[in-house]
């Protein structure tokens, strides 16, 4: 490079993904950071509560920085919610059928080739859906062999995602309101009294899955909770209710599926765990795969096309 001056410069050496980088799955509460080497190998990661919602306009840049600031000067990709109308910058969605590649030629880049946000990816018409951060993981799990190419992955949780995968790529997928429906139930409604305790699958909960898979109607099925109340009904109704809504999400996710098969479960133990059980009163066997080695091999999978 020459300068103003004439002579020959040094120019900054562009950061090279093969060298090492930053990994960051940012949610709405939760930030999670990791630094990866040149092997792929994790080194070191900091978590905390900066999710998205709590950095305030014109912050992500020092967000950002602290990130730096624990991890090392090195190259950052960025998934999740950062890249929402309520993040940092927002990277459009990627239609299905999606894969690596495609996520790695849709990347927002905040700095060109140094900081970059993985777009979500998104179905589009009658079965409209979106998703954030799960496209990752998914890709990930079947990069690292955790899932085969023709698997399907259900991420529990507050919006639970069904990701049906074909040749290794999302193909389609589907989100179900479960937590949040049980979390308003349990926090503002009519059986808040009956459902604020804690959840595990015993009998109740089974009870709960065998009324939903046998066809139950839910909202006639979730008011029989305040009916048994009234007249002085036994039964554990917090895990009966959760077991109601979690059968109802296994029905709705796998219309007339024969027994058989695998799911693979990614979320928190806790909540795959019931997951698990639903699935298994249908003859379903639900495999727990590590999240954070999904992410981690999702996007090292994305760098690779960088």
């Amino acid at each position: 490079m020459i300068g103003s001056d004439g002579t020959e410069t040094q120019s900054e050496p562009a950061m090279s993904w093969r060298e090492g980088y930053i990994a960051v799955d940012w949610g709405s509460t939760n930030r999670r950071a990791y630094s990866v080497d040149a092997d792929g190998q994790l080194v070191a990661k900091i978590e905390d509560a900066k999710g998205v919602l709590t950095v305030g306009a014109g912050g992500f840049e020092r967000a950002a920085a602290e990130i730096r600031e624990a991890l090392g000067d090195r190259a950052m990709l960025i998934a999740g919610m950062a890249g929402s109308n309520r993040g940092w910058r927002e990277a459009p969605y990627v239609d299905c059928p999606a894969d690596a590649q495609a996520l790695s030629q849709a990347i927002c880049w905040v700095e060109a080739g140094r900081v970059g946000i993985v777009p979500g990816v998104c179905q589009r018409g009658a079965s409209a859906d979106v998703m954030r951060g799960e496209e990752v993981q998914a890709l990930g799990a079947v990069a690292a062999g955790l899932v085969p190419e023709d698997g399907l992955i259900c991420h529990p949780g507050t919006h639970a995602k069904w990701i049906a995968m074909r040749d290794g790529r999302i193909d389609a997928f589907r989100t179900m309101m479960t937590g949040e429906v049980f979390a308003m139930l349990r926090d503002h409604s009519i059986l808040a009294a009956q459902i604020g305790g804690k959840v595990s699958a015993d009998d109740s909960f089974a009870a709960g899955v065998a009324d939903a898979l046998g066809g139950a109607d839910l909202l006639a099925s979730l008011f029989g909770i305040r009916a048994r109340h009234l007249l002085g009904g036994g039964r554990n109704d917090a895990r009966y209710a959760s077991g109601l809504l979690i059968g109802n999400d296994v029905r709705t996710a796998l219309p007339g599926r024969a027994a058989g098969g695998t799911v693979a479960l990614v979320g928190a133990p806790a909540l795959c765990a019931l997951y698990s059980a639903a699935l298994g009163q249908m003859g379903t066997v639900g495999h727990v795969i590590d999240g954070e080695a999904a992410f981690l091999a999702g996007i090292r999978r994305i760098t690779e096309f960088l």
